[in-house]
């Protein structure tokens, strides 16, 4: 075997690392447990991949240009405490907004998403115009929604949703479930956003170079400014599915969440360096995340471990990411 060759396998081997263990883990869970492999786990793998596909997806955009958002979570946390005060059934003895009718459900979702959007779209004007790096200006959003959040639930949790929104859940088109139906648009509108838009190749060519795409005519100020707020939109949704499946919402709903997302992006290709990432990058990060963890609980390691194995998975991950960027340069 020539050297070039041997270079060209250990090279696949080490940034697909990862992956390739992922899969061995989840043969060695499926021979070893009889449940694993079934329709019914497969369901409930795809369930939580769902609206944490919708999360990646909406971060996805952030990373390709070489920022990031903290803040993700705690949209997703006001997305559904909003869906939820405003879906609760007028009998409910808490309800949050008495004697008033729940809204239409997709009166609700625009509602929802157009808050959360509009919480993108300034910290999209904070980093593009104001040239605040995007850590700092999701982290600054990040306890401005949380404090928001706090303010307009008083803390206290919520529940008596209407049938129809918990539907959204529990409902059923050609035999699969609604958030799953919702993941698959959300990814192939995002795949036709990324690949036949001239937003997604600004996009590309931010997160390549922002000088040279500035000198090239690209807008990157007002580019910069769509992808955190349709990034912000997308937790909006993400929150609203949460919601649904829970069955109930409190601030901390979604805490925490935009960590993996990042951690799933870069698994799957996404670069933290920007420039490089597909839909098909987050789909398989998500996917890996998911199966490491239902893995972990079929094989019976403790709760708290797992976050011990998520941790060590996004230290490899991102440092597997900025060894390829060494590589490249």
């Amino acid at each position: 075997m020539s050297n070039a060759k041997s270079k060209k396998i250990q090279d696949f081997l080490i940034n697909n690392g990862v992956i390739i263990i992922m899969f061995i883990l989840v043969i060695v869970t499926g021979v070893t447990k009889r449940n694993f492999l079934t329709a019914n786990n497969a369901n409930n793998i795809l369930l939580n991949m769902s609206y944490r596909l919708v999360i990646a997806l909406g971060i996805a955009g952030c990373v390709i240009t070489a920022g990031c958002d903290l803040s993700a979570g705690r949209l997703i946390g006001l997305g559904g405490c909003v869906a939820g005060t405003l879906l609760q059934r007028i009998d409910y003895a808490g309800k949050f907004y008495p004697d008033k009718e729940p809204l239409n459900l997709f009166v609700a979702l625009i509602v929802v998403m157009g808050i959360c959007a509009l919480c993108g779209t300034v910290t999209g004007c904070f980093i593009a115009y104001l040239n605040v790096p995007p850590f700092i200006a999701t982290l600054a959003m990040m306890e401005i929604v949380s404090g928001a959040n706090l303010i307009y639930t008083q803390a206290t949790p919520l529940g008596g949703y209407v049938q129809k929104y918990t539907n959204v859940s529990n409902g059923r088109f050609l035999g699969i479930n609604y958030l799953i139906w919702i993941a698959v648009i959300v990814a192939a509108v995002t795949w036709f956003i990324f690949n036949m838009t001239r937003h997604g190749k600004y996009m590309y060519a931010i997160g390549g170079n922002p000088l040279a795409a500035e000198v090239a005519g690209v807008p990157v100020r007002t580019t910069l400014v769509l992808i955190y707020m349709k990034a912000a939109a997308m937790y909006g949704l993400a929150g609203f599915m949460l919601g649904a499946k829970a069955g109930g919402a409190s601030v901390n709903l979604g805490l925490g969440y935009e960590m993996e997302a990042i951690a799933a992006c870069t698994i799957g290709g996404v670069s933290v360096t920007g420039g490089r990432g597909k839909v098909s990058s987050a789909i398989i990060g998500v996917a890996v995340f998911e199966l490491l963890k239902a893995s972990l609980q079929f094989l019976g390691v403790d709760a708290n471990a797992q976050y011990i194995a998520i941790g060590i998975i996004i230290f490899i991950a991102i440092s597997l990411d900025i060894r390829k960027y060494v590589v490249k340069k």
